[in-house]
């Protein structure tokens, strides 16, 4: 699935767009502030940002520009109020991809997340971990070349870790990117859902990839 990061700092704005973007099945973080963004961005992989320019710290300009200098190579659609030409190529020479004035529909703003998705090449349809290969578009998952038939959560769990190749992701980041929601601490559902996927992708292979480091979560080692 598609990761976006929304940095909003007016939370009724944040909360419709990641609602409404969850709806459309993509996977949504938020990020009020740039260093909570610069945190995020840190653990995990975003494909698009979703970025006010009025924000608290820095301005959304400035810290696009940040993101490039950095090597982020993902998408960048810029939210403003400023409304000028000189307001927009000012965004777009920061670095942002695309310039949505507000106020705006939100059938427009998902529109435009559709045209710059659909701007990703063709390789990045193709989750690749040595052996372990991941087809987004057929959603068809290989490892040795054997296949492996995996359920809608399972696909979905294992795209999360494919795009988080040797990092160690707690349960909460699990639960909000697979199944949209807050981690409860009395269920074992990750667990259970990890050790499913475990026994598709690693069992029957003598290389073992999928680990779980106590205390802190799961780690997908990459396949030298």
């Amino acid at each position: 699935m598609i990761s976006i990061l929304v940095v909003e700092d007016e939370k009724k704005v944040s909360a419709l767009i990641q609602q409404g973007l969850q709806e459309a099945a993509y996977l949504v973080e938020t990020a009020d502030t740039p260093s909570l963004a610069r945190e995020k961005i840190q653990s995990q992989n975003f494909d698009l940002i979703i970025l006010d320019v009025m924000l608290p710290q820095m301005s959304g300009m400035d810290f696009a520009k940040e993101l490039r200098s950095h090597n982020f190579n993902g998408f960048i659609l810029m939210l403003t109020a400023l409304a000028t030409t000189k307001d927009k190529i000012m965004g777009l020479d920061s670095g942002a991809d695309d310039y949505l004035v507000k106020p705006f529909e939100f059938e427009e703003l998902l529109a435009r997340v559709r045209a710059l998705i659909r701007r990703k090449h063709d390789d990045k349809a193709q989750l690749r971990n040595g052996d372990l290969q991941m087809d987004l578009i057929s959603r068809n998952v290989t490892r040795n070349g054997t296949k492996i038939d995996l359920t809608t959560k399972e696909f979905t769990l294992l795209e999360f870790m494919m795009r988080n190749i040797d990092k160690v992701v707690d349960r909460n980041a699990i639960a909000r990117q697979v199944w949209g929601t807050d981690f409860d601490p009395d269920s074992n559902v990750i667990d259970v859902y990890i050790n499913h996927l475990r026994k598709k992708i690693d069992s029957p292979f003598p290389n073992k990839i999928l680990k779980t480091v106590v205390g802190q979560g799961y780690v997908l080692n990459k396949i030298d």
